[in-house]
């Protein structure tokens, strides 16, 4: 790389943005795809002036360049051996106009996070990708996504009003901005003129014309789009329409408006088996006809794979081989408008056989769990796959008059190749299908193989059938090779016409969408060795990242897997005596992966309530630390033997800090006082009261609250007096004070202290239960979480959010204040599945609540909020701004609240406080 253009990026881009070693430059090498490249340098860009300015300088140093935004791309795109430029935290700017009609997004907004800021107005985007919880704006409309409900009519392409672009001269056109426009026309009135001379040509030739109709009445991402050309004849337009699928192979998205598409409340759900595939693709063209919003075809190997997961019908296990499946739905306004259409869709298909069916549904229960079974069929590929072996995920699409043909000749490639765990489902009514399949890379005859299959899929479907070879995913580098067998030679070598115009140097991407390498899609193929079993199932889709507190500071889920992945096979090549490079590379991403990769893992395992496999990345980096620390096992075995011992230490360390707290650095005044009350019951027993067993969190009977709090009682006391209101009473037992859940010795990978821990829990609980009579009250979540089916069955240990929520808030009278309360909802209290009602019991206190975004776990992960406060401070960078309305908040953990309260400037207390205040 040209040594002048990494010096000048080095002055533009702060050193905390800047990678060239070797752990980050894997990391971020890295997407949803199956290809892996090195980038030499990764920049992470925080503003449209960096991007300016470092496409200014690669097109004076010739250094080609690549934009990243979420990397949950499945063709390639998002991957090069040269400069990859991340989007930063700073890219997050939206702007909702009117009443939702229109919004106005930058490229870093995740798509799930538009359609929320949408939902009042009941509208949404119309690209509904199944990465719609991760990936992001600039992605969607560079890869011009769809999805289940989109089809074409809502794509990027057809619901775009205008767009912000950077072109790689670092031009920058605003198409809402007239003085941006009349001065684009003016500084680049060539470029339009040679814009508008293309769309005229193509518009004057009718057989080129009529093929790129053809193209686009299906779904279609196959190269760039030349529908631009044909649809619009102002050339600002088809410039900024030619930039949508694009691939950041001609410019820099910055920014973009939607024209939104109603989001309806009222909707329905249908499963229908037919006998054949025959029979379920004639349903579809009828279907297509008819009110629905959704038809998505299940093959019987897609059925087949979900068949014992829980909550299927029965009856899928016993359908036919030939079985073919619609998941169908309709949405409408109102209620009675939709029931209008399902009588209608009903009516449709009343003459087709069926196998069995799920009749339509309006119970969210019924329909939720339909859609789990559509969703569930490629995660459940991924979680079968041997290891070493990758998941390949294609889409295609077929003339919907020809569906049932094409889906019975990719089965037919299936076989012929042995494919045996191929599945297909898809968005019917496009004819667009996805088959999934697993692919080993790791020697020439697999590759072979794929080869074969792949030349095999491109003659079918995009020569005999003269369908899409890629309908929504994007062209990347997977399909680059076989866009002129698609397009023909006029249409493939228009696109070169316009990539050689809008990138005159080839430093935008090049190699992806159009590329003369042949062998372009079997090349740079990613390895995946085995690392772990809790990890090796990862498909490295990225779907953890937006969930995880060190996405910002050091290394996500994903990152670390792969990283791990490669120190693994590092270490394997090393035991065969390679090469001094590699014992070089091995040791660094050691090295550097201690901080990055374990040390900053929060290990709060949220990760795996979006992974689509379950991984829990914080597992791995547990047993890790496991590892690490073995030299510490005697010190924690003494601490959990001596538990009441250094709890006492840990109040005495609270009451110096507080008299030094002048003097030592990380001293603030969000840091708890010492819980100097005595944990004993307030009340005497009482007859009219039901006895709960409380078991009160260490960190709460360490810990009382901040100094000046509103409320200076401790968890213990406010928890009994709210409870006593509702009739119930708290019984402290003797033994509290030695007593642990064991998490802070399991989250340092102490696993035999932690067993040690609540083993003596159990027994004592146990014990002061009379074997599980009275039920046990847990005022903390992480707590709840850790002993969740940990300890003997008899036992009912019931968390405080269910608890106040199902018994105690039906028995209070609460005057609510009218004031906004932020809510922070712990990883914990979200893996317990208790957001809503969180949710709900807030709402009983106020009808403002306040659910700061972006923020799913506070990363203070027990105590490294003390020792790492680096990772709480990057979790919570954005909660400031959020709950700046609020005067107070509330959550469910004490450590958690000691750094919500300090990086909001708000104090945080747990929710019985706020309850307690208001109740009566």
């Amino acid at each position: 790389m040209h040594a002048q253009f990494i010096h000048a990026a080095k002055q533009l881009i702060a050193a905390d943005r800047y990678f060239d070693d070797p752990l980050h430059t894997l990391a971020f090498g890295t997407d949803a795809s199956f290809y892996r490249l090195l980038p030499k340098l990764v920049l992470r860009v925080e503003s449209e002036a960096e991007v300016v300015a470092l496409l200014k300088l690669a097109s004076e140093y010739q250094v080609a360049v690549t934009f990243r935004a979420a990397g949950t791309s499945l063709s390639g795109q998002a991957v090069t051996d040269s400069v990859l430029l991340v989007l930063g935290e700073n890219w997050q700017q939206r702007e909702v106009r009117g009443l939702g009609e229109q919004i106005r997004l930058q490229p870093g907004v995740i798509g799930a996070a538009a359609n929320k800021v949408l939902s009042p107005f009941s509208r949404k985007i119309g690209p509904d990708p199944a990465s719609i919880n991760s990936c992001k704006i600039g992605g969607i409309v560079a890869n011009n996504a769809s999805g289940m409900c989109c089809g074409t009519a809502h794509n990027s392409f057809n619901t775009l009003s205008a767009m912000r672009l950077v072109l790689f001269d670092g031009t920058v056109l605003d198409t809402e901005d007239s003085q941006s426009v009349a001065a684009f026309r003016q500084s680049h009135a060539q470029l339009l003129a040679e814009l508008e001379e293309l769309g005229a040509q193509t518009r004057g030739n009718s057989a080129l014309s009529a093929k790129i109709r053809h193209k686009y009445r299906l779904k279609n991402t196959t190269g760039f789009s030349l529908n631009a050309l044909t649809e619009f004849t102002d050339p600002i337009d088809i410039l900024t329409h030619l930039m949508v699928g694009s691939e950041g192979c001609l410019g820099f998205i910055s920014a973009v408006t939607y024209n939104t598409v109603p989001e309806y409340p009222h909707r329905a759900s249908s499963l229908l088996v037919f006998p054949s595939v025959d029979s379920c693709c004639r349903a579809v063209t009828v279907l297509k006809q008819q009110p629905v919003s959704a038809v998505e075809l299940l093959d019987r190997r897609s059925l087949r794979s979900v068949e014992h997961k829980a909550g299927m019908p029965a009856w899928v296990k016993s359908l036919s081989d030939q079985a073919c499946a619609l998941l169908i739905e309709s949405s409408a306004l109102t209620a009675s408008l939709l029931q209008q259409q399902l009588t209608q869709i009903v009516a449709s298909l009343a003459t087709f056989a069926l196998e069995q069916q799920v009749e339509f549904s309006t119970d969210p229960t019924v329909y939720n769990q339909l859609w789990a079974i559509r969703k569930g069929t490629f995660p459940a590929v991924g979680a079968v796959r041997q290891t070493g072996t990758t998941v390949i995920i294609e889409d295609v699409t077929f003339p919907l008059q020809q569906l049932a043909d094409g889906v019975s000749r990719l089965q037919q490639l299936f076989d012929k190749y042995h494919y045996d765990e191929a599945i297909i489902f898809g968005h019917a009514l496009e004819g667009n299908l996805h088959f999934v399949f697993t692919q080993r890379f790791d020697a020439p005859a697999e590759v072979a193989r794929y080869d074969a299959f792949m030349q095999d899929v491109a003659q079918l479907v995009a020569v005999e059938f003269a369908g899409s070879l890629k309908a929504e995913h994007g062209t990347g580098r997977n399909m680059a090779p076989f866009v002129e067998l698609e397009w023909g030679s006029e249409a493939y070598a228009l696109m070169w016409q316009i990539k050689r115009l809008l990138d005159p140097n080839n430093i935008l991407n090049p190699e992806v969408v159009l590329s003369h390498n042949p062998q372009l899609h079997l090349q740079n193929l990613k390895p995946l060795p085995a690392t772990n079993p809790l990890v090796d199932k990862c498909i490295e889709c990225g779907f953890c990242e937006p969930v995880c507190p060190s996405r910002k500071l050091t290394l996500t889920p994903r990152q670390r897997i792969v990283a791990q992945r490669e120190i693994s096979r590092l270490t394997l090549l090393g035991k065969a005596h390679t090469s001094d490079e590699d014992a070089k590379r091995l040791k660094q991403l050691s090295q550097t992966y201690q901080y990055a990769g374990t040390d900053t893992c929060a290990a709060c395992g949220m990760c795996s309530t979006a992974c689509p496999v379950g991984i829990n990345t914080g597992d791995l980096t547990r047993q890790l630390r496991a590892v690490n620390n073995r030299p510490w096992q005697r010190t924690a075995a003494f601490i959990a033997r001596h538990f009441s011992v250094a709890a006492a230490i840990s109040r005495l360390g609270l009451r110096v800090g507080r008299v030094v707290g002048r003097v030592v650095p990380r001293w603030h005044k969000a840091m708890p006082t010492a819980n100097g009350h005595s944990v004993v019951n307030q009340y005497a027993a009482d007859q009219a009261l039901k006895p709960l067993i409380y078991l009160a969190s260490c960190s709460g009977r360490v810990m009382a609250p901040q100094a000046n709090s509103k409320d200076p009682r401790s968890l213990q006391q406010v928890s009994a007096s709210l409870l006593q209101k509702a009739g119930y009473q708290l019984i402290v037992p003797d033994g509290i004070s030695n007593q642990c859940c064991g998490m802070p010795f399991q989250s340092k990978g102490q696993f035999a202290a932690a067993a040690q821990k609540q083993r003596e829990l159990e027994l004592w609980l146990l014990d002061v239960t009379n074997n599980g009579d009275i039920a046990v009250y847990s005022d903390t979540s992480p707590c709840s979480l850790t002993l969740r089916g940990k300890l003997d069955p008899r036992l009912t240990i019931v968390d405080s959010v269910d608890f106040l929520h199902d018994k105690v808030l039906p028995k209070l009278r609460i005057t609510p204040l009218n004031e906004p309360v932020a809510l922070h909802i712990t990883c914990s209290a979200s893996q317990l599945g208790q957001a809503d009602k969180l949710q709900r019991l807030l709402s009983a206190c106020s009808s403002k609540i306040v659910v700061p975004e972006g923020i799913s776990c506070c990363g203070f992960a027990g105590d490294k909020g003390f020792v790492l406060p680096e990772l709480n401070a990057s979790a919570l960078s954005e909660l400031k701004q959020q709950v700046s309305t609020c005067s107070q908040g509330v959550s469910t953990s004490r450590t958690c609240e000691i750094g919500l309260s300090q990086h909001s400037g708000i104090e945080y207390q747990h929710l019985v406080y706020l309850l307690d205040h208001l109740a009566k």
